[in-house]
């Protein structure tokens, strides 16, 4: 499931890159690195634990699938997190600049 959630996490992050991708003013680039770089960290994970399971990979227990969708959750969510901050570092619209800077 984490697997799946974060490779669901990286395609949504990708189409939405893209839909916006010559401006590139949110810097969701860099959300779509961070998703895949999960996906493929978790595919890597499945690989090996197929490779130790065997067949018994493809049935788990159901507590164990919500757990493993928890984990999928907090890492989408600890990625957005992350995005977030980039971007208020970033500050590509200049945004935060003007709020602290802002005369009374």
């Amino acid at each position: 499931m984490t697997l799946l959630t974060t490779v669901f996490a990286a395609i949504i992050a990708t189409v939405i890159w893209y839909k916006g991708a010559p401006k590139s003013e949110m810097k969701v680039g860099a959300l779509c690195w961070m998703y895949w770089g999960a996906s493929l960290m978790w595919l890597v994970d499945a690989i090996f634990e197929y490779a130790e399971l065997g067949t018994e990979y493809f049935t788990p227990a159901p507590v164990d699938m919500l757990n493993d969708f928890y984990l999928g959750l907090s890492v989408v969510a600890h990625g957005l997190i992350i995005w977030l901050v980039i971007l208020l570092v970033k500050d590509p619209k200049g945004v935060v600049k003007a709020a602290l800077f802002k005369k009374k």
